[in-house]
């Protein structure tokens, strides 16, 4: 399955700045038609985010608001990064995935940043290195992803 990186930075989403409400669907912003389409255009969604202060960015959150209709019956897979994994920020994502009829996978790895590589804060990460025990729990969750995609139950004997 072809992917794609959509990396937030290089969507311009100001807040709040549709003047419809986005369940309506009548978007009025240029950018926001762009991001309705790049959002419906995906068979599946990868949501990678850092938990910060427990919970997830504004920019991630802005991101989803913008939309509605778009997210609906989308899988996801939830993947957090942290100090502590990410647990709480998963939690409230997923929350907030299920108000919009998405449909979550079960799995929401949790990669766990060592504090001196936090507090170096060089940008500088060997994803071989400081993720090798999240491989399994990475494996799954895309598992489970093309599961669900191909319209199957996450966790059933594949082919694939």
């Amino acid at each position: 399955m072809p992917c794609e990186v959509v990396d937030l930075r290089k969507w311009r989403l100001p807040m709040d700045d549709e003047p419809g409400l986005p369940a309506a669907g009548h978007y009025v912003r240029g950018h926001t038609r762009a991001w309705s389409r790049k959002v419906a255009g995906a068979a599946g969604i990868v949501f990678v985010t850092p938990q910060y202060n427990w919970g997830y960015p504004a920019a991630l959150k802005n991101a989803i608001d913008h939309l509605y209709a778009e997210w609906r019956g989308k899988p996801a897979l939830i993947i957090t990064y942290g100090g502590h994994g990410g647990d709480k920020c998963a939690a409230q994502l997923r929350q907030v995935l299920d108000g919009l009829g998405m449909v979550p996978v079960p799995t929401m790895p949790g990669l766990v940043l060592p504090r001196p590589l936090i507090e170096a804060n060089t940008g500088k990460i060997d994803p071989a290195t400081e993720f090798a025990a999240h491989v399994p729990d990475l494996q799954q969750g895309f598992r489970d992803l093309r599961a669900l995609i191909r319209g199957q139950v996450p966790g059933a004997a594949s082919t694939c």
